[in-house]
């Protein structure tokens, strides 16, 4: 069954409304790749965006550690949107699913074409970079470089999806993306807490 079998929009208005919201029925889908992201209507207020998260993708604690990353960079002005607290709590449960909620925030997609977009990005990722060597992340697993590489290759060699013909060429790639990866030796280098998809539709601008 896909994980997501069971998320019906009832589903999604129901986890809302059990944390005290009043739901009005408008619940469109956004894009997501990984979760599954609603924009739910809430009576006589602006709308919420609702994250549902896959279902043993992640840990409890390095979803809450993502969210209070979110919070102090929201503390140190710079403009994330950050989950919704309620008592103390940013992360929660019903009928099986994990989500979140965040404040609906308008805006365009950066034009990477206009330099004074790309001043912008540049300025705050600088910032967001600076604030995120200050601690790290304790749950969140790090890159270990070959050993990532060659895990993630034996599982797609196992999982019968690739045709036969291409495993040759496919192992002897690995076997040279490895043998670079290990030059670089990643443990001589310190590692911070990065955002892991930094894409313009991710970006949000307002003028």
């Amino acid at each position: 069954m896909h994980a997501y079998a069971d998320l019906s929009h009832d589903l999604v208005m129901d986890a809302i409304e059990s944390l005290g919201y009043l739901c009005d029925a408008r619940v469109m889908a956004l894009n997501s790749y990984e979760n599954r992201v609603f924009q739910v209507g809430i009576e006589d207020e602006q709308p919420l965006i609702a994250k549902f998260y896959r279902p043993t993708r992640w840990t409890d604690e390095s979803i809450r550690e993502e969210h209070q990353f979110l919070l102090s960079l929201a503390t140190e002005d710079v403009p994330v949107i950050a989950p919704i607290e309620i008592n103390n709590e940013t992360l929660f449960t019903y009928g099986g699913f994990r989500f979140a909620l965040f404040p609906r925030r308008g805006g365009h997609a950066p034009e990477l074409s206009n330099d004074d977009d790309l001043e912008l990005i540049g300025r705050w990722l600088a910032r967001l970079h600076n604030i995120d060597e200050t601690t790290p992340f304790i749950h969140r697993p790090h890159i270990n470089g070959s050993e990532d590489i060659s895990a993630a290759a034996d599982t797609v060699l196992a999982s019968g999806l690739m045709p036969e013909d291409y495993h040759a060429a496919y192992t002897s790639l690995i076997r040279d993306i490895c043998a670079h990866t290990d030059q670089i030796k990643l443990s001589n280098h310190s590692q911070i807490r990065l955002h892991g998809d930094m894409h313009t539709g991710n970006l949000i601008i307002r003028d």
